[in-house]
Parts: C-alpha cells; sequence; structure tokens
C-alpha cells in the first residue's frame, strides 16, 4: 500500500479565495492523494480517459519498483491525466469518498483537476485554442447579425476549417454552431408578451451564448412557453419593463464556464461578477433565473458561489433553476399548463451530464412525459463534449469514441432531445438528424411558434 494518507491533513482548496489553491506543492500533494485513493477503487475506469492514463502511470511506478503507489508521479503525469479530464462531473456523483456522501477523503476529482489546470495556466500561459474557445460571446458578437452568412460559409468550408485548425487547434471535424443571422436579444426586444403574460409571477431568462448568437430559437422557445404558463420574462440589458432606479444597466455575458476550462481565473472572475452585479436585484424582488443550458446551469449553481466566496453569489445560486426544472417545479404546484395541441411520438431523450451533476434526475424527459402520445426513451450516455474540449483538434477521436454509446443510443427515434447544445452538435454529425431542446419540443407540443 501507498504511504499516502487517505484523509487530507486539512479540508482541500477549491477557490482561489484559499492561499493554498495557486500553490503548485499543495496542489501536487492533493493530486498525489486524489490519484491514489482512485486508483485503489478504479470504480471510475470507463467515465473517461483520465482514469485509464491514471491508473497506467501509477502502475508504471510500482511495476519499476519506485513507487507503492501515486507518489512518485511528476508533473507530466498530473498534465497527462489532466489533459484527457471533459469536466462532466459524473465521476463526483458516482464517487463514495466525497463531502457529499459524508466520507472523510473529501474527494472531487474534476474539481482538483480545475484547480490543476488554472496553476498549469499560471505556469505556463493559456493556450491560443483556450484564449478562442474561452470567449464564446465575443466570438458570436463578431460572427452573428449581418456578417453571419459569411461566417457560416467559413465554416461550411473544409478547406478553411482546415486551416483554422492548425492554427487555433480547433479541430475541422467538430460541428462548430451556425452564427443566427437574427440574435435572440433582437427578437426578444421586438416580442410582444402573450396575454396573460405575468399573471403567475416574473422570471428572468439566461438565455446562454449559444442561444443568444447560435440557436435563438431555444431562448424564443422558452419565452413562449414560459408566458403560455403565465409568467412576465425578463432579459437584462432587453427588458424596458425593468426599473432603472433598481436593475443595473448592461447585458448579460457568459457564464465563465469556458475560462475555467482553460484555467483563465481572471476572465471568469471578471465575468461572473458582472452577472451577479445584474441578476442581483431581480433575485431580490423574488425572481427565479432560469437558465436554458445545463453547463451554463451547473457552472452559476455550483462554481459561482464556490469560486467567489461571496454572499451575493450564493443568493444568485440559490435562485437559479434550469429551464425544465423550473417546469417540473410548476407540475408539483398544480401549475403547469397541460393544454398541448399535439403529441411528439417516440422520444429518444439525451440525459445531459450536467444536468446529471446538479442532481435534478432528468427534467425535461419528466415534462415531455406528460404529453399525450409521447414515449420518452432516456438514454444516460455522454456526449464527451462538456463545453469546449470535444471541440479541440487533440481530443475529437477520444471524444467520438466515448460518445459511441450516445449515438447509438438515440438512433431510430421520431425525435432526438437533449438539453445540451453541445451534445446536439455531436449527435448531428454521427446521427444527420435534427436535435431539439426540450422546451422546443414542448413548444411544439402546445403548439406554439413555428414548427422545429
Amino acid at each position: 500500500m501507498s504511504v499516502i494518507r487517505r484523509a487530507p491533513d486539512r479540508p482541500p482548496a477549491t477557490s482561489p479565495n484559499d492561499e493554498r489553491y495557486l500553490e503548485p506543492r499543495d496542489l501536487e500533494a492533493e493530486l498525489r492523494r486524489t490519484f491514489q485513493i482512485c486508483h485503489e477503487c478504479r470504480m471510475c475506469v470507463g467515465y473517461c480517459g483520465s482514469f485509464p492514463e491514471l491508473f497506467a502511470r501509477v502502475d508504471r511506478d510500482i511495476e519499476a519498483g519506485v513507487a507503492e503507489g501515486a507518489e512518485a508521479l511528476t508533473y507530466d503525469d498530473f498534465k497527462a491525466v489532466g489533459d484527457e479530464c471533459w469536466q462532466c462531473k459524473l465521476c463526483y456523483i458516482k464517487c463514495p469518498y466525497t463531502a457529499d456522501e459524508h466520507a472523510y477523503e473529501l474527494l472531487d476529482f474534476p474539481r482538483v483537476l480545475a484547480r490543476e489546470r488554472a496553476v498549469r495556466a499560471q505556469r505556463e500561459g493559456i493556450p491560443l485554442v483556450d484564449r478562442i474557445l474561452g470567449e464564446p460571446q465575443l466570438i458570436g458578437e463578431l460572427g452573428s447579425g449581418a456578417v453571419a452568412p459569411l461566417a457560416n460559409l467559413v465554416q461550411a468550408s473544409r478547406l478553411l476549417r482546415k486551416v483554422q485548425e492548425k492554427v487555433t487547434g480547433i479541430s475541422s471535424e467538430f460541428p462548430l454552431p451556425e452564427m443566427a443571422r437574427r440574435p435572440f436579444s433582437s427578437w426578444f426586444a421586438e416580442h410582444g408578451a402573450a396575454a396573460g403574460a405575468g399573471k403567475q409571477g416574473d422570471v428572468v431568462l439566461f438565455a446562454t451564448c449559444y442561444g443568444e448568437y447560435n440557436t435563438p430559437a431555444v431562448p424564443e422557445a422558452a419565452v413562449r412557453v414560459l408566458e403560455h404558463n403565465g409568467y412576465a420574462v425578463h432579459v437584462p440589458g432587453c427588458s424596458s419593463a425593468d426599473d432603472p432606479r433598481d436593475t443595473p444597466a448592461g447585458a448579460l455575458t457568459c457564464c465563465g464556464m469556458p475560462n475555467l476550462d482553460g484555467g483563465d481565473l481572471a476572465a471568469f472572475t471578471a465575468k461572473v461578477k458582472h452577472n451577479v452585479a445584474l441578476l442581483l436585484p431581480h433575485v431580490r424582488r423574488g425572481r427565479k433565473i432560469v437558465v436554458i443550458g445545463p453547463t451554463c446551469g451547473y457552472t452559476m449553481k455550483k462554481e459561482w458561489p464556490e469560486y467567489l466566496q461571496t454572499a451575493e453569489a450564493r443568493e444568485v445560486a440559490a435562485a437559479t433553476v434550469d429551464m425544465m426544472e423550473f417546469l417540473v417545479l410548476l407540475g408539483r404546484e398544480k401549475k403547469l399548463n397541460r393544454e398541448f395541441k399535439k403529441g411528439l411520438g417516440t422520444i429518444a431523450y439525451h440525459a445531459a451530464c450536467h444536468l446529471r451533476a446538479q442532481k435534478i434526475g432528468f427534467p425535461g424527459a419528466r415534462v415531455l412525459g406528460v404529453v399525450p402520445d409521447t414515449d420518452v426513451r432516456v438514454i444516460e450516455q455522454c456526449s464527451a463534449v462538456d463545453g469546449t474540449w470535444g471541440m479541440k483538434a487533440a481530443h475529437y477521436e477520444t471524444g467520438r469514441k466515448y460518445a459511441s454509446k450516445l449515438v447509438r443510443g438515440v438512433a431510430g427515434a421520431d425525435v432526438i432531445v437533449s438539453d445540451c447544445t453541445l451534445a446536439g452538435l455531436r449527435m448531428v454529425k454521427e446521427n444527420g438528424a435534427k436535435v431539439l431542446h426540450p422546451v422546443e419540443a414542448l413548444a411544439h407540443a402546445y403548439g406554439l411558434g413555428p414548427t422545429p
């Protein structure tokens, strides 16, 4: 057995506000402790490439007679394991050694690898591919609107995508989302609220970068469904009804998750502070923050309060709900509108990893399951995209391998549904089928808006 103790001497550093967080020696000790426990357990070997990489490197040192466990692992070993982690969080959910399970080991494999990425960025700088993928809102602002046709033409060119891959490190094979000719905020600014919107209350919609610039049909459907259920929808920067005296001016920005993928703590923190300042007045007026993307929702609920360690961030996080989770809550209160116009047939519902990581089950499947003439089949398999990881050329083929069970699982359905836009892109590429967000499918069942 290894000489590494299973119990930490003190709780692991999980926030940059802890002076140990960016201290390399403290991190290396925590990585070795974590890897030792994982090597002894091996339950998560099939989740991603990190675990086979970890086990092989520990086994190498044991077989060479230089270690009894993970104590001889080096900086290069840590990097190799970290590079294979796409932050799906599934290992944390299943791990029996976490704080959530009241275990003394206090293990958090994805969080310690996120910390490794931050320390590596401090030491080596942030790679170009992470700098680019870390700014989806900036890319959206530059590529959507009037220039969208040109941007989409460039993205459709295999030759230009190959050149782009060489320069940026973004895979030429990964199907990047098209740019929207009309961003969601432009639509919302001209949108007239449905009759009855507001009789049940008010909510704030976090449309996400992809919803704003790439898939505006998703937040548009969310607005229609929320209004159909009696809620007035507010979007900071677009809601003229908000009183400027208690609602700061400005629009929401990216949740910051892509910055965490690259270890850019400064950019992440700046975005979180900006968003918290805009959302807090709404929260204090009793409004829920409804999020249409599970990765953004996870980041807002779990990472914002952990990284900022402020009362304001915790307050906003506590008011944040996933779009379909919000509708499930309405159903429990007997407030969900059940007047459907049409059934949806057989649905293959992809259970997104970052929804499962929030431990809220499969809310989209539960809501769509109440639609008449609809059969929902849940597919609990990872897309191996999870943020920006799967977009990188270095990981594209590995991602395809780990996503193969998902690709097979959704085949043959009348409708494929996923809360995760990026997972949807993977399925579009591999299956050649259209993938809807569950709120789009629900809007279709209600008979709201254009047919998806």
